[in-house]
């Protein structure tokens, strides 16, 4: 046994109590740094909770610098001056082409050489991203955009969006576009139903996983036990996954009211939502939410932002660079 400590009737969400669980663990020595800890499979069906639950406690330690995770060897504790040694990606950056610079200069290149040709060779690297067509597959509208935004972000290219309802109504159209495409990336949840699409069924297709934004769960967690919450957002698919979300992440202590609207400066609503103090919705709202809300003081608004995980964008990347090896023979 782990000698986890869960208070289910607690209005404390239950992947905070975890983490406090192994913040407790580690300060008395029972698990010591350096050590593997249990696997999310394990401490999930030991404690009886989602083993999203379990990864979301996982992730937030991670960030904190508090746990380690090593692809294919499980989940250690972090040594005890593992948060001292992280370092920001620009100072590795910094670092990477600081060695460049001085193998450059070792090779008996002048400084200005070596600049000549890093900025020869970045030029040509992003010729080819940019001549590379990635185009992000998803019938939610709403996080749709946002979604493609982020993998452009990650990969460095413009992803561009297509909606699945509209692939649907006129597939010749889209199929087009499928044609001209290098990678066509979806979510798990609509992967067979792309690759079922006349002209899809022997593309290549990546299918990604989504989860919540860490940041999110926690405000989100943060809100007053039975406090009713306005979920404000445009379709019944996406207040769905938002509500299966935070139900798998142990956030079961608010009244959650919905609102699905096109738009949020939707008039029925100027009426209702001045009732609420604490509001949750879609990605690019809350703008338009503020302004609707502007004569009312003390409102908070989170938009409930879903993520392309590591283990995807990793996958991605590793298919971006096998594509542009290709590219450039």
């Amino acid at each position: 046994m782990t000698n986890f400590l869960l208070q289910r009737d607690n209005k404390t969400p239950l992947y905070i109590q975890v983490k406090d669980n192994i913040r407790r663990l580690i300060s008395e020595g029972i698990w010591k740094h350096g050590m593997k800890i249990p696997t999310e499979r394990e401490l999930s069906k030991e404690l009886n909770v989602s083993r999203n639950t379990i990864s979301v406690a996982f992730q937030e330690l991670e960030t904190e610098g508090i746990l380690v995770c090593q692809q294919g060897r499980g989940t250690f504790v972090a040594e005890a001056d593992e948060a001292l040694k992280k370092e920001s990606r620009k100072e590795r950056l910094v670092k990477v082409v600081d060695i460049c610079l001085d193998e450059g200069l070792s090779l008996g290149f002048s400084m200005d050489e070596i600049l000549a040709i890093m900025y020869v060779r970045a030029r040509e690297k992003k010729e080819i991203l940019n001549s590379v067509k990635v185009f992000f597959i998803e019938c939610n509208k709403e996080q749709m955009d946002y979604i493609a935004k982020q993998l452009s972000t990650n990969l460095s290219i413009l992803v561009e969006p297509l909606n699945l309802d509209e692939i649907y109504e006129n597939p010749n159209q889209f199929l087009i576009l499928a044609e001209k495409a290098d990678i066509i990336v979806t979510t798990f949840f609509h992967y067979n139903q792309v690759k079922s699409i006349p002209g899809f069924e022997n593309r290549d297709i990546i299918p990604i996983a989504l989860s919540p934004h860490l940041e999110t769960i926690v405000k989100i967690a943060r809100f007053p036990a039975e406090e009713k919450v306005a979920l404000v957002c445009q379709s019944e698919i996406f207040a769905n996954k938002i509500k299966s979300s935070l139900q798998s992440a142990g956030i079961n202590h608010l009244q959650i009211d919905q609102f699905l609207t096109e738009s949020v400066l939707d008039s029925t609503l100027e009426k209702d939502l001045p009732n609420y103090k604490y509001f949750i919705t879609s990605p690019g709202k809350r703008m338009k939410l503020t302004k609707l809300l502007g004569s009312f003081h003390n409102k908070e608004i989170i938009e409930f932002v879903f993520q392309p995980d590591l283990a995807s964008i990793n996958l991605l990347k590793s298919s971006l660079l096998e594509l542009k090896t290709k590219k450039t023979k």
